[in-house]
């Protein structure tokens, strides 16, 4: 075990990494505690030529096919030493006190699988993420485009999007976004990191309610903030609502079926 920190990057043909790698060249210079490891899953080779240019910046672990966002994040994880890592969305960006910030937080709790950060939009508002509990209605309901439906059931929406967190205390959650998440490496490999038969969508709860079954705690803190450029892909292309559809589905049948 050594006292470096990993930060995992999964991609494939990624718009958002070249902004996310420059921001973290910026923030970490080109020495830092920080070790970054890119595992790409099958991007074109114009792309894979465009993260190679970045050199020794970056750990470059390249795919033939694109097994899943889990898939690649255990490839990287399962190998590495170091006591902490950050699972790390292609799209995110962040200062590096935030890092240090989370990194000890995680230091002071022998409890913590996993902290998790206020995630905001590029204007400042926050994306409701964290959630207590996951049921079909709940989940179908945002996909809905008429607001006059989701205003009808906005108190439901609000307890779903975990609103209520207070933003002036860190809270113990059950799931948070794998958006951007710190987490002991020791714990992800004893309940063997990330479920492989979600390609895309629900691993990252699927990752915290193994957490919680195993006994440990996973904090949201509001301190520290990240910024998601959140393009909700499953909401605009019929490939990835396919996607996403078989992930609720092996998700639920995981961890029992919840209709409302």
């Amino acid at each position: 075990m050594n006292d470096r920190i990993t930060i995992s990057i999964v991609t494939h043909n990624s718009r958002h990494i070249f902004d996310v790698l420059n921001n973290l060249k910026n923030e970490l210079g080109l020495e830092s505690n920080y070790d970054i490891h890119i595992f790409d899953n099958a991007s074109e080779q114009s792309y894979i030529e465009k993260l190679e240019s970045y050199g020794t910046f970056i750990s470059l672990h390249k795919s033939k096919e694109n097994k899943g966002f889990g898939y690649g994040h255990n490839q990287v994880l399962k190998k590495i030493d170091t006591r902490y890592a950050v699972i790390f969305n292609p799209d995110v960006l962040l200062t590096k006190a935030t890092l240090d910030e989370m990194i000890r937080r995680m230091q002071e709790n022998d409890q913590l699988a996993a902290v998790c950060p206020k995630v905001l939009n590029t204007d400042g508002s926050t994306q409701y993420l964290v959630r207590q509990k996951l049921d079909v209605f709940d989940y179908m309901l945002r996909f809905v485009p008429f607001k006059s439906v989701k205003k009808l059931f906005d108190k439901r929406l609000s307890y779903y999007e975990c609103r209520d967190l207070p933003d002036d205390q860190t809270s113990y959650i059950k799931m948070g976004s794998g958006c951007f998440m710190v987490i002991d490496v020791d714990k992800f490999k004893e309940i063997d990191g990330f479920d492989e038969r979600f390609f895309m969508y629900f691993e990252d709860n699927d990752l915290c309610l193994s957490f919680g079954k195993a006994g440990y705690k996973i904090l949201y803190t509001p301190f520290e903030t990240v910024t998601h450029l959140y393009e909700k892909g499953a909401h605009k292309n019929k490939q990835l609502f396919k996607i996403f559809l078989q992930s609720m589905v092996k998700f639920f049948n995981k961890w029992g079926w919840r209709f409302f």
